[in-house]
């Protein structure tokens, strides 16, 4: 293992970096396309095709990784590759003005940047010495960078403390409805694909052995699907990323039309600050109230954050409460789902297990929920570009993620059964 004292220093960089170009253009995607492409017919759809780009790419990247990572290129050299390419394609993406050519320069810049996100915890595994307690620190630098890409690029943090940098760069006031979050992306992607390339060397592991399509899409693991109620979590996991998508897709302009107009990629990174915190607390509520009470808090959480975006659109106090929501949301459903997969995996299949859950959620689940949501957007005619359209149809729209939230954990209450869960390898436990 590599020890040296700047070893965690540098990973957390590549951590901060890997997560930065990513939040520094997705979150604000939404009001860049209903800004760009205004006058095209079925612009909700158009978003919502643009955003499933990167879902497709989650379910292909896996073969991506498994092919090249895995047994021809060292990961800190594909990772930089990867990442330079991308800065390429971001930058040509800024100045695509047709909508159909965008949604395939996204879905071209997806399949670059999704494999890098195994790549960067492979180049941080293969390189610590303990992984349970050095991985954290190391990860929570992801959420880091993400949050200050959304100040970046809201130029303020939460309205409080102004950060003109875009503004002196290029005179932008609104930042967010321009194409500068593209290209500070691009900017960004170059330069960590520079620094990767100073990475400590991270070999195949696998060179040699022969390369299994079904291994590398978690298929294996689909011998877990004869047990009941893992069954029952498989599906719920891909049901409830439907309406997930919803979130991810059109907050961002909901809440700036709404309430927070230039500044609102700032507030949205409320949600990555409870995430933070939420992720925390996981251990400590997990052991107290099992896997089934905490994947249920994270559904009637999410059912309850579009209820508040539907029922309360003109409060401020709410919108950031239902931002707020995001770490429940997303730390008691995902982090949860993350340990309940280790524990039920065999050691043999864990690897490939925890892939299938990725990909029944962030691959065919949020992917089902982008094309959703463009066709309700647009079958009730939303006009989510200002304030007047919002307002009437934040309701409609919102009540639909709201009300798929809620069949999904009343199905999930009523047929998944508790079972113990330990709170150790091998020892006797709670409930789940």
């Amino acid at each position: 293992m590599n020890t040296h004292r700047y070893l965690i220093p540098r990973l957390s960089l590549m951590m901060f970096l890997q997560f930065f170009v990513w939040g520094a253009f997705f979150v604000t995607l939404g009001s860049y396309l209903l800004q760009v492409f205004q006058n095209e017919q079925g612009i909700n759809t158009i978003i919502g095709q643009a955003y499933a780009t990167h879902n497709w790419a989650a379910l292909l990247a896996p073969l991506f990784v498994g092919l090249l990572a895995d047994r021809f290129v060292n990961a800190e050299r594909l990772n930089a590759f990867c990442q330079i390419a991308g800065a390429a394609v971001l930058w040509y993406a800024a100045g695509v003005t047709d909508p159909g050519v965008f949604i395939w320069v996204m879905f071209v810049y997806f399949m670059l940047y999704m494999p890098t996100l195994a790549l960067a915890n492979t180049i941080a595994f293969s390189n610590i010495d303990n992984v349970d307690q050095q991985f954290p620190a190391i990860r929570v630098w992801g959420t880091v960078g993400w949050i200050v890409s959304g100040f970046i690029v809201a130029q303020t943090v939460l309205g409080f403390v102004n950060i003109p940098l875009l503004q002196a760069l290029t005179g932008a006031d609104n930042a967010q409805i321009t194409n500068i979050p593209l290209k500070m992306a691009a900017i960004l992607s170059l330069v960590y694909g520079l620094y990767s390339l100073t990475l400590p060397a991270t070999p195949p592991k696998a060179r040699g052995e022969p390369f299994s399509v079904s291994k590398a899409l978690g298929m294996d693991a689909l011998m877990l699907m004869k047990e009941r109620n893992f069954f029952i979590f498989a599906l719920s996991s891909f049901l409830i990323s439907i309406p997930l998508a919803f979130y991810y897709a059109r907050t961002n302009d909901f809440v700036a039309a709404m309430a927070f107009g230039n500044q609102s990629a700032s507030f949205m990174a409320i949600g990555q600050m409870s995430e933070v915190l939420f992720m925390l607390l996981v251990p400590f509520f997990i052991v107290r109230f099992g896997v089934k009470w905490m994947l249920m808090v994270a559904m009637a959480a999410w059912a309850l954050r579009y209820l508040v975006f539907a029922s309360f659109p003109e409060s401020v106090a709410l919108l950031i409460f239902g931002i707020a929501l995001h770490g429940i949301c997303y730390d008691f459903f995902f982090v949860t789902g993350q340990l309940y997969v280790d524990r039920k995996a065999p050691v043999a299949i864990r690897a490939s297990a925890q892939g299938l859950f990725a990909l029944l959620t962030y691959g065919a689940g949020m992917l089902v929920g982008n094309y959703i949501l463009g066709w309700w957007g647009d079958s009730m005619a939303l006009d989510g570009s200002t304030q007047a359209g919002w307002l009437q149809g934040a309701f409609s729209f919102w009540m639909m993620p709201a009300a798929l939230a809620a069949v999904i954990l009343v199905f999930f209450a009523l047929t998944f059964q508790r079972e113990p869960v330990p709170s150790q390898r091998g020892a006797a436990g709670v409930e789940s």
